[in-house]
């Protein structure tokens, strides 16, 4: 891998206090770094700390031990090169498609005509050209999702982080979006970091899966997915596709039952 590193974090951990007056460590010492243009997924059992990671380097959390760089510089808190897509609908029912995009640029202070032109573009290059002017009530889960990614696009962010963002999807629609993001990505080279549970998501997506283990979450392996781009879901098909995700569902499964078994301990203490 290159050493053109747009995201650098090292040794980062964080450590919750509960209502018990007790802690829990949701992550302890993980370092990954993700290069220029790269799709890295990061994926683990519920649990892991998957969110606690995706809130620190999304600027979200800022009380953690370790550090964390974008570009080289710093970062503790929210960071303009940073945007975020959250599993939620995130859209503004009041504005329109066009509206939605533009509205980080208008916020930027984007010249009107300049602002418009590039959200017209962002729109086509997700897909929805011809669905500037409805309003989200107008569009399906997918199409939301889309505009919102747009959006987020719109400010030209060094790095796209995502949030479980099919996850409020149907099965179907979840695999045509991926073909979808994997397209966007191919045509700007978005250094993307995605946080997902699904296993073919992460595999048809990415780079490189890193699997992380139960609490206290730890990167426990870093997986090179070797398959062929430009890539789409029809690739699931082939024996190749089946293997990484066999090799995944290997690491993870045991994580899953010691989460599985913290889980039932902590039911049986509470009943």
């Amino acid at each position: 891998m290159s050493d053109n590193h747009v995201l650098k974090v090292e040794s980062l951990s964080k450590t919750f206090s509960t209502k018990e007056g007790g802690r829990v460590t949701a992550l302890d010492d993980v370092s990954l770094t993700i290069s220029a243009g790269e799709f890295v997924s990061i994926i683990g059992p519920s649990g892991c700390g998957k969110s606690t990671l995706f809130n620190i380097i999304g600027g979200l959390l800022s009380d953690f031990e370790g550090k964390i760089t974008i570009d080289g510089e710093n970062v503790k808190g929210p960071h303009s090169h940073v945007g975020i897509v959250f599993q939620e609908e995130s859209t503004f029912p009041w504005r329109t498609a066009q509206q939605n995009v533009e509205l980080p640029l208008e916020i930027a202070g984007v010249a009107p005509a300049e602002r418009a032109r590039r959200a017209r573009e962002l729109i086509k290059l997700v897909g929805l050209e011809g669905f500037e002017n409805r309003h989200p009530a107008e569009l399906s889960g997918g199409m939301k999702q889309r505009i919102a990614i747009a959006r987020t696009l719109a400010f030209q962010p060094r790095i796209l982080m995502m949030d479980e963002p099919f996850g409020a999807l149907d099965e179907q629609t979840r695999l045509l979006l991926g073909d979808k993001i994997l397209q966007i990505w191919r045509e700007i080279k978005q250094t993307t970091l995605l946080i997902t549970h699904n296993i073919a998501e992460a595999v048809q997506m990415s780079d490189r899966v890193c699997v992380m283990s139960y609490r206290p979450g730890k990167i426990k392996r870093v997986i090179d997915i070797d398959l062929p781009r430009p890539r789409t879901s029809e690739m699931m098909e082939t024996e190749a596709f089946g293997a990484y995700v066999a090799q995944i569902w290997r690491e993870l499964r045991v994580e899953a039952s010691r989460g599985m078994e913290d889980a039932e301990r902590l039911a049986q203490s509470a009943a």
